[in-house]
């Protein structure tokens, strides 16, 4: 019998073999989605084993597995095979959750085993068996190692913390809608992620059976809101993480949304190519391209992601003709320098995939030991900008707490004004004229222009680059542009 206990960390795993949704799935007397549930076991007990169903293998196409993983499972899985590793069921089915299951694979350090011995309250560790197997067994320090497993950091309230930050239960008009943008909205289907990352900016959702487990009744009043608001011409559905869920339910929302008169396209948020690629069937993938214009915003962290099953996973979508997008967290002690970034953006471009946005991280409670200082941000953008070609480059944005939304931050590269001419650094710090008469039509109500000489003197423009020196440069004989 399944305990209530497993019943409610398992909010929306996956169902299998069943037939695609139709305008019955609304009917008054359907309460909420109903489907069959797989529900994940400790590893220190039997594990989960799922029937193999007729040609599956054939039909879904597997994502092979490179060495490496076939390596992590003869060691520590020898009972299953290369097909049941590949069957992103079994990999959700088997995700490890606790403090036992962890040390099956390697010893957990002090500051890990004390956070995993008291988990009341806190996130939910869970990790794939397959991104497990990428991380390093040695090293507490590896960056996928902090970005799944708990320490005890989590539990300091830091200044400016909060639980939901960016407010964005103050901007739901419907329950798991956030309508924030003018012409957009964000639409959270699920509260279920394949792996649970821990600077995560709903962490105060995610892992919970309540808020933001998949609901006819919960759906239907979302949609409801977006049939009412014609301005909305964009929907985001995300999560947790919209591509967990059985390709009949989400083939059902996106559906439904496209119904909508004046909704132009949909996007889906996704980290699944990163921890969980074996989701990424023909299956899936064929019953997507069905839903055009649609476009994937992925999450990656780390050039580590990269493995040739993201690889596989990646190249099916881009086959499909779905535009790929990228957003990467930038995090402490993880990714915080240029090298590792541009190794990143530069594997996810090879792979047809745009490096989008650079967020800083936001202030959830208990991320003090991920966040960087904004001027590390910009100095690592400084390293980019001119380095690498411009699709390697993401805009970099702080999430304005209390709902101000996405603001783009830049390396000074307005040095001031001489004459008819404004001055502009380039990438080498050298300075420019652009001719540009001050007495232009508007130019003085500019946005970022007019005051720009003194933007030297902002509170904390010490530690910007380019900042302090623009007052100095823009005195200085511009060099002619090359």
């Amino acid at each position: 019998m399944i305990s209530k206990t497993i019943q409610e960390q398992e909010p929306e795993p996956p169902s299998r073999g069943l037939p695609l949704l139709n305008d019955a799935f609304i009917a008054p007397q359907a309460d909420a989605l109903s489907f069959p549930r797989l529900i994940s076991k400790p590893l220190h007990q039997k594990i989960i084993t799922l029937p193999e169903g007729p040609n599956r293998r054939n039909s879904e196409g597997l994502i092979k597995p490179s060495a490496r993983s076939n390596a992590f499972r003869k060691r520590f899985f020898p009972n299953v095979s290369a097909a049941k590793w590949s069957d992103w069921r079994w990999q959700s089915a088997n995700r490890i959750k606790t403090l036992d299951a962890l040390q099956r694979f390697f010893p957990a350090s002090d500051d890990e085993r004390a956070a995993l011995s008291h988990p009341e309250g806190a996130l939910p560790m869970s990790v794939t068996p397959y991104y497990l197997s990428l991380i390093d067994p040695d090293n507490p320090a590896h960056a996928l190692r902090r970005c799944m497993i708990p320490v005890r950091a989590e539990r300091v309230l830091g200044p400016g913390e909060a639980a939901d930050p960016l407010a964005e239960e103050h901007d739901s008009p419907a329950p798991g809608l956030v309508h924030r943008y003018p012409d957009r909205v964000l639409f959270l289907a699920t509260g279920y992620c394949a792996a649970y990352c821990r600077y995560c900016t709903r962490s105060r959702a995610v892992g919970d059976a309540g808020a933001l487990r998949p609901s006819r009744m919960r759906w239907e009043k979302a949609i409801r809101y977006i049939e009412a608001h014609p301005e909305v011409r964009d929907v985001l559905i995300s999560g947790g993480d919209a591509l967990t869920m059985a390709e009949e339910k989400l083939d059902w929302l996106l559906s439904r949304v496209a119904r909508i008169p004046h909704v132009e396209f949909a996007r889906i948020g996704s980290k699944t190519p990163a921890v969980l690629p074996q989701r990424i069937t023909r299956s899936l993938v064929k019953m997507l391209k069905r839903h055009h214009p649609l476009w994937l915003s992925l999450h990656f962290t780390h050039p580590d992601e990269l493995t040739p099953e993201c690889c596989q996973a990646l190249n099916r979508l881009a086959d499909a003709g779905i535009p790929l997008g990228s957003q990467t967290v930038l995090l402490s002690g993880v990714n915080d320098d240029a090298e590792t970034l541009k190794a990143l953006f530069h594997g996810l471009l090879k792979n047809r995939v745009r490096p989008y946005y650079l967020y800083q991280c936001d202030p959830i409670m208990g991320s003090g030991h991920f966040r960087t200082p904004v001027s590390r941000g910009l100095e690592i953008m400084s390293s980019l900008r001119g380095y690498t070609t411009g699709y390697a480059v993401p805009t970099y944005v702080v999430d304005a707490p209390g709902g101000g939304g996405k603001i783009p931050l830049f390396p000074d590269v307005v040095a001031g004004r001489e004459g008819g001419d404004l001055l502009l650094r380039n990438y080498e710090g050298n300075v420019y004229r652009y001719p540009d008469a001050a007495n232009a039509p508007g130019l003085a109500n500019a946005p970022g222009l007019a005051n720009a000489p003194d933007a030297a003197n902002a509170p904390d423009a010490a530690n910007a680059p380019g900042l302090a020196k623009a007052p100095d440069m823009a005195k200085a004989p511009a060099r002619e542009a090359r």
